[in-house]
C-alpha cells in the first residue's frame, strides 16, 4: 500500500471528522479507507484515532503525527502543482493594483511590454493610491510604495524610492528657499495625504533626525496633483524622485535642502500566500523585478554618499 496516499486519507479523516465523509470526498469506499488507517497504524505501531459508533477522536500519537504529516503533504502538492506547471505559458485574467502616479508613469509602460511576451495574459489594472484589501477585493498582485502593513502578503522588494524636496523657482523667488528643515515651518507646503508620518516631514543629517510639521496649504491624496500645484508655484513638495526627477533635471522644480537625507521609501510587489503560485503571478512578479529592481537612483543635486536607513 501507499504510505503516501495513506497519510492523505489519514489527513482526510481527521480533518472531516469521519470515515463515511473522507471516503465520499475522495470518490474511495470506506473500507479503502478503513485499511488504509489501519495500514499506517500497523506501519508505524500506533493506534492514531479511538473509534466509537459515535464519535472519532486523534490519541496523541495520532494529533502528533497529524501536525507532523500535514505540511508535508502541502509540500508535496506544491511541488506537484509546480511541476505541472513549469511548461504552462500565463494566461488568464491577472487583477493588479497600483498607485495612480506610478501606475501611470512607469507601471503603464512595463506592463506594455508584459503583454507583448505573455499574449495569452489579460490584465485588469486599477490605479488607486488607496490600500487596497488584495484577497476581499479579488487582486492577485499590487504594487505598494510605503511602509507594508499587512504581514499576511508576500512582498518581492522593487527599487526603494528617494524622495526629494523641491518647488519652481517662481515660488523661489516670491518666498525664498529654506536653509534648515525648520524653516518650512514658515513656506506654503504641499502635503501628501496618504504619507504614513502625518504632516511631519524627516530629515538627517550628520546622524542627527529633523522633524518638521509642516502647515499644507494643500493636502491631496495623489502625487500628480500636489506636483502640479507646485509646478504653477504653489508651494513645496516633498515626492519621490519617480514623480519629480524630470522636473528637477529640466528645471522646471529646484531640489531644495540637498544637504539633508531622508529615508527612501521601500516599494514591493505584493501578492496573497499561496502554496502554489500561478504562472501569471509569478512571471508578473519576475517582470516587476526585472524592470524595477534596480537600486534608487542617485536625486538631482546630490551626490550619491552611501548611508544606512532608519
Amino acid at each position: 500500500m501507499d504510505t503516501h496516499t495513506a497519510m492523505q486519507t489519514y489527513a482526510k479523516v481527521v480533518e472531516l471528522g469521519s470515515f463515511a465523509a473522507a471516503a465520499d470526498k475522495m470518490g474511495q469506499a470506506r473500507s479503502v479507507v478503513t485499511r488504509q488507517i489501519a495500514y499506517l497504524e500497523q506501519k508505524y505501531g500506533v493506534r492514531l484515532l479511538n473509534r466509537t459508533t459515535r464519535k472519532l477522536s486523534m490519541t496523541d500519537a495520532g494529533r502528533a503525527f497529524y501536525e507532523r504529516v500535514r505540511p508535508i503533504l502541502a509540500e508535496v502538492a506544491d511541488l506537484e502543482l509546480s511541476l505541472q506547471a513549469e511548461g504552462q505559458r500565463p494566461s488568464g485574467r491577472l487583477r493588479v493594483s497600483a498607485p495612480v502616479s506610478f501606475g501611470i508613469l512607469h507601471l503603464g509602460p512595463a506592463i506594455a511590454e508584459y503583454l507583448q511576451r505573455y499574449p495569452d495574459v489579460v490584465i485588469d489594472l486599477d490605479l488607486n493610491d488607496r490600500v487596497v484589501d488584495l484577497v476581499e477585493d479579488g487582486y492577485d498582485v499590487a504594487v505598494r510604495i510605503g511602509p507594508l502593513v499587512d504581514s499576511s502578503l508576500v512582498a518581492r522588494p522593487l527599487a526603494p524610492q528617494q524622495l526629494l524636496v523641491c518647488a519652481a523657482p517662481s515660488y523661489l523667488q516670491r518666498h525664498g528657499a529654506p536653509a534648515v528643515p525648520e524653516d518650512l515651518k514658515q513656506h506654503r507646503c504641499l502635503h501628501y495625504a496618504y504619507a504614513s508620518t502625518g504632516n511631519e516631514w524627516h530629515f538627517e543629517k550628520d546622524g542627527v533626525t529633523h522633524l518638521v510639521r509642516v502647515n499644507a496649504a494643500l493636502r491631496a491624496n495623489n502625487g500628480d496633483v500636489l506636483r502640479t500645484a507646485a509646478l504653477a508655484g504653489h508651494g513645496i513638495i516633498l515626492q519621490p524622485e519617480f514623480l519629480v526627477g524630470d522636473d528637477i533635471r529640466a528645471g522646471r522644480l529646484t531640489a531644495l535642502l540637498t544637504g539633508y537625507a531622508h529615508t527612501p521609501i521601500s516599494m514591493v510587489a505584493v501578492y496573497p500566500h499561496r502554496r502554489f503560485l500561478s504562472p501569471k503571478v509569478r512571471s508578473f512578479v519576475e517582470h516587476l523585478e526585472a524592470r524595477f529592481g534596480s537600486p534608487a537612483p542617485t536625486p538631482p543635486g546630490r551626490r550619491a554618499t552611501t548611508r544606512r536607513s532608519r
